[in-house]
């Protein structure tokens, strides 16, 4: 008996990197083992923040992979805002260089006015017109739409329409309750437009798909009948067992640090600690591995933080960097949604079993895994003192070799594990 299949449109997939491409990258993996075969569509030149061939490893061998070109708008915005045709386009709002306000400020509001739901919508229209015509010859059970970019969800909109096939939409993260959603210069029929297409998606779908509980109430919330959490995880096979780190008392942050995790109290915090204890400033690096914004730049630029800068890697070679950290380092977006934030980077920080510090909400989601747990602490934002007091709990520690975490229930992050109840949605959603 041949396996049900499941339509998956994705726009980030390898051998494009970045938080994007994990999720549905983990679930393709292992969801043969639970008895559903993943056919993907994606696209075949995507402007694509970072490159890391090595995730195309996790990709299974004989699954089927479309891909169809895609006509995107950033040729004409990088020549308006002066930047080299080679250079990639950051996520979110991360800019590592100066550039023009009037420029900055145009290219914004076009992005939000005229490209909606974002600068992928010229390809939905043709998507439809391919999958339509693919899926008569080559019939699927399930689709799934993964975004942002929430063109992907409109793509599977209208192959429902067209086909009648169940639908199943993951947000990995919101849209209208976007960090940055607020930053996009809107006029009000733009805002109405946005509002309306994920008010028409979220009533559209046969199931939806979050990554939080603090999301979870979002949607809910804008009409929504009973979305369902599975949040992001860790590969286990990513991560060699036995490894302990070496070194230094080193701070981690790994990935981008934009504008909005840029924590003032951080680096007074440490700039402190540095001139307090010299033998805690000799101890001690700060590592910034991957994208940082410019105002970080600048802060650190003439500061007595020891502090290494390390361009993107790929993820295998993250994974060493994440494993091999005395503590690592997790700021989240210090924006109106920060309680609901479930930073991709987390699962792979709990995995990686080293002590943690959050800056964030205390009555947050984040907390909460992290305090059930064990792996870490949080801090509210701008609590320069609180921040001081747990790294020199973890600095005591590490001077006496008892730098652990408990460890409690991380497995129930891990992707297989996960992707187990991803098949049971899907299932359900199969036998309407």
């Amino acid at each position: 008996m041949s396996k049900p299949k499941v339509l998956v449109i994705a726009y980030y997939w390898p051998p494009a990197g970045g938080a994007g491409v994990q999720r549905w990258l983990k679930f393709v993996k292992y969801l043969q083992d639970f008895g559903w075969e993943p056919v993907v569509y994606t696209a075949e030149n995507g402007e694509v923040p970072v490159i890391d061939p090595s995730l195309e490893k996790d990709v299974p061998p004989n699954i089927t992979i479309i891909k169809q070109p895609i006509l995107e708008p950033y040729s004409l915005y990088k020549r308006f805002v002066g930047q080299k045709k080679e250079e990639k386009i950051n996520a979110g709002f991360l800019s590592e260089s100066k550039k023009n306000p009037l420029l900055e400020k145009t290219s914004v509001f076009i992005r939000g006015n005229l490209f909606i739901p974002d600068a992928r919508m010229l390809w939905i229209k043709p998507s439809i017109r391919f999958l339509t015509a693919y899926l008569k010859n080559n019939p699927v059970d399930v689709i799934v739409s993964t975004g942002p970019p929430h063109s992907m969800h409109l793509i599977a909109l209208g192959l429902k329409k067209a086909l009648g096939i169940p639908w199943l939409a993951d947000f990995r993260d919101p849209w209208t309750n976007i960090d940055y959603y607020d930053q996009l210069m809107l006029t009000s029929w733009a805002d109405k437009k946005h509002r309306a297409l994920e008010k028409l998606v979220i009533q559209s779908c046969d199931e939806l798909l979050v990554i939080s509980e603090g999301m979870k109430r979002e949607f809910l919330s804008l009409g929504a009948k009973n979305p369902i959490v599975i949040t992001n995880g860790y590969d286990e096979t990513d991560f060699p067992a036995g490894h302990s780190p070496s070194g230094k008392f080193s701070l981690s942050h790994i990935g981008a640090m934009n504008k909005d995790r840029n924590d003032k109290a951080l680096w007074d915090a440490l700039e402190e600690l540095c001139a307090e204890n010299s033998e805690f400033k000799a101890d001690f690096i700060l590592k910034l591995i991957g994208k940082n914004d410019i105002e970080v730049k600048q802060r650190l630029e003439n500061s007595p933080i020891p502090v290494e800068y390390i361009a993107y890697l790929p993820h295998e070679e993250v994974v060493k960097f994440t494993m091999d950290s005395a503590v690592l380092l997790l700021p989240l977006n210090n924006t109106p949604n920060a309680k609901d934030i479930l930073t991709g980077k987390l699962f792979e920080y709990l995995a990686a079993s080293r002590p943690i510090l959050c800056l964030g909400p205390v009555d947050g989601d984040c907390a909460a895994i992290l305090n059930k747990t064990g792996n870490g602490k949080t801090v509210n934002f701008g609590d320069k003192n609180g921040i001081k007091s747990v790294i020199m709990e973890y600095y005591s520690k590490f001077k006496e070799n008892s730098l652990h975490v408990k460890g409690q229930d991380v497995s129930d992050y891990s992707r297989r594990a996960l992707t187990g109840k991803l098949a049971e949605v899907l299932n359900k959603v199969a036998s309407r």
